[in-house]
């Protein structure tokens, strides 16, 4: 699958890596390039771009037998929201950043539309073959999120409501993956970081999922179990972008342990 010529000619800023199993992750808003005629309208700095991004979810998706991590900014293109909003255009489409310096042209749009058509097209063989070969497969879309809203020296948003890891779980048909998504949780809950075991809860900070898992679900859902990953950012800073990385390797090895004992589930 590797010589695949449906893979060839994408976009060089995704990545693609094949292997062998049931488990495949993506890290959709790991990137932070934009093309130029993108980056030369953002009136956003590199900082405010990459804090509302995911980085280090590439490191942490590596645990997938396969792979997908783009490295195109959501601001280009957010290949986790429909096509009428993928591409960011006002303050409303983007946490009330003000984004452009001049509006993007419509020729600009489009283009970000298609490669987003490309990535669901191609991404929905690459399933198919999975499905062909092993039947049951499970899918993580790794992400992160910010829980310091309030600034750089502001009070954290309440843990109650912000756990260490969210794990969206709507997009998972539980009758049958609910011993696949036991398992990851209670595995995952084993996880030390700090000398204390990780906050692991379901869909608290994001209940619905977004576009990309939910339309996994609804093509594949009887042969996908699809868990969207949400990891809280406190393995960094969100405000300076400096990583914590023991805390972060922690974190990839829970992830891979709790892989790890899912595998005899999907056999």
């Amino acid at each position: 699958m590797m010589s695949d010529p449906r893979f060839r000619g994408l976009d060089p800023r995704w990545e693609f890596r094949f292997g062998d199993g049931p488990i495949i992750a993506t890290a959709v808003h790991a990137g932070h390039g934009l093309r130029d005629e993108v980056s030369k309208r953002s009136a956003l700095s590199d900082a405010d771009r990459r804090r509302e991004e995911d980085p280090m979810t590439d490191h942490l998706a590596s645990v997938g037998d396969h792979l997908f991590i783009s490295r195109v900014s959501r601001f280009e293109v957010d290949l986790n929201r429909p096509a009428n909003e993928a591409v960011y255009r006002t303050p409303d489409d983007a946490w009330g950043l003000d984004l452009w310096t001049t509006p993007l042209p419509e020729s600009a749009v489009d283009e970000s539309l298609r490669a987003r058509d490309r990535f669901y097209r191609r991404m929905g063989e690459w399933i198919e073959d999975l499905i062909r070969a092993h039947r049951r497969v499970l899918l993580l879309d790794v992400h992160s999120y910010n829980h310091l809203r309030n600034g750089p020296d502001g009070d954290p948003l309440p843990a109650e409501s912000n756990p260490e890891l969210d794990l969206g779980v709507s997009t998972a048909d539980l009758d049958r993956f609910g011993d696949v998504v036991d398992t990851l949780q209670a595995r995952l809950q084993t996880t030390r970081v700090d000398g204390r075991s990780l906050d692991v809860r379901r869909n608290v900070r994001f209940p619905d999922g977004g576009n990309w898992p939910e339309w996994v679900f609804s093509e594949y859902g009887d042969h996908v179990c699809t868990i969207t990953l949400e990891y809280k950012k406190f393995f960094m800073n969100e405000w300076s972008g400096t990583v914590d990385l023991a805390c972060l390797e922690h974190l990839r090895s829970g992830l891979a342990d709790a892989v790890d004992g899912v595998r005899p589930l999907l056999a």
